[in-house]
């Protein structure tokens, strides 16, 4: 197959030579069952959340067929608000198979034409609806959030070490992949650890500008909302930028409106700790110490090295930029089939601040790795790199 035109990093100007763009049409590779395996069982989750119409139902049917087929793809068509980006975004593409595609242009085009298989973008009544809302609202209001806020009552809970490995474990409450994950009791596994480099970093810009660009809602955006608290709380940010999506996007991810929904169940937990970090926040939020922000480009299926000269500007002069999670990470530093070893530094010096990266591995995408890391992962015979058992801290001053 020739390479896709779709950039999937890394920078132009990067030392790294290219390594080979992760596609689809692999037999047997992670990225070609995410496809076969997990889009149906979340296509069915979907029809049987919200009740929706013969119409719909046939659309889905059809995205599933196409996508799993090897069709073609074909733009969004129409006054869809997004149809002439994404004319811009898949330049190239248009006509050719799934299957040319790179996985993280396809995946994410998946899950565009699924919200307009449902009707998320046409004025009607399913217009605005989030197909994920059901899952999202379930995980949110179930009995085991309640006990990991009323954690934060114990001492110790609010140690900034204890804050950022809970923002960075709750990477493994992602929706899609619990979908065909295995319940493994594995202990996890810290693979990279960049922590101490990112505390340094936040003291010595203290009381600077901190941006967290969110990955998951629920059980994962509540330990990101803390630890955003805790930064504000104690000087090592004087304000902070939270950036989620613009709409619904691969299942779990955060919008606005799970910020504030997740906001409100801090505010309405039975631990004073909890309670209190919620009041807080919301009081942030109102006097404009935490904004909440977003982008038409946290949904395109590119790179970061892509982003546009807005969002660049927006992201630029902060402290420092934490990335949430797995896809972040692969639109980081380049969803391609990078050696393990590949330093992580220089994939990343084109983004405008200095990035630290919290992410449990879900995905084929794996740098910064210690060579005795590397042979001890890859002696356990395991599929280290998509089981969600292991995670990693980087950091890039």
């Amino acid at each position: 197959m020739p390479n896709s035109p779709v950039s999937n990093g890394p920078a132009p100007n990067s030392p790294v030579p290219p390594a080979p763009v992760i596609r689809i049409d692999t037999p047997g590779s992670f990225a070609r069952s995410v496809f076969h395996e997990r889009h149906p069982v979340l296509l069915r989750q979907v029809l049987d959340a919200l009740p929706y119409g013969p119409q719909q139902r046939a659309d889905l049917a059809e995205l599933l067929a196409r996508s799993t087929g090897g069709g073609p793809l074909h733009p969004p068509v129409g006054d869809d608000p997004d149809a002439a980006r994404w004319q811009e975004w898949g330049a190239g593409l248009w006509g050719r198979s799934w299957d040319e595609a790179p996985f993280l242009w396809a995946e994410s085009y998946f899950y565009r034409q699924l919200l307009d298989a449902t009707g998320y973008f046409r004025p009607g009544p399913w217009q605005g609806v989030d197909p994920f809302a059901p899952f999202k609202t379930a995980e949110l209001a179930g009995p085991s959030v309640d006990g990991e806020l009323a954690a934060l009552d114990h001492p110790g809970a609010t140690r900034p070490e204890a804050l950022l490995s809970a923002a960075l474990w709750g990477n493994r409450a992602d929706l899609s992949f619990r979908l065909t994950a295995e319940d493994g009791s594995a202990a996890p596994d810290l693979v990279a650890d960049d922590s101490a480099a990112l505390w340094s970093a936040l003291e010595r810009g203290r009381g600077g500008r901190v941006g967290l660009i969110a990955d998951n809602a629920g059980r994962e955006l509540l330990p990101d909302l803390v630890l955003i608290d805790h930064l504000l709380t104690s000087g090592l940010a004087g304000h902070a930028a939270l950036y989620v999506k613009p709409h619904p996007y691969f299942v779990s991810d955060a919008t606005t409106a799970d910020t504030l929904a997740t906001l409100t169940r801090l505010r309405t937990a039975p631990g004073r700790a909890a309670a209190a970090t919620g009041e807080r926040l919301r009081r942030a939020v109102a006097d404009g110490t935490l904004t909440i922000r977003t982008h038409p480009f946290f949904c395109a299926p590119l790179p970061f090295d892509a982003m546009p000269a807005d969002l660049r500007d927006d992201l630029a002069g902060a402290t420092l930029t934490i990335l949430k999670g797995d896809l972040n990470h692969r639109r980081l530093v380049g969803d391609r089939h990078w050696p393990p070893t590949t330093p992580f530094a220089p994939l990343t010096s084109y983004f405008p601040t200095p990035v630290a990266t919290l992410r449990t591995l879900k995905s084929d995408v794996a740098v910064g790795l210690a060579p005795a890391t590397l042979t001890r992962l890859d002696a356990t015979a395991t599929r280290w790199r998509t089981d969600g058992r292991h995670a990693l801290i980087q950091f890039r001053a």
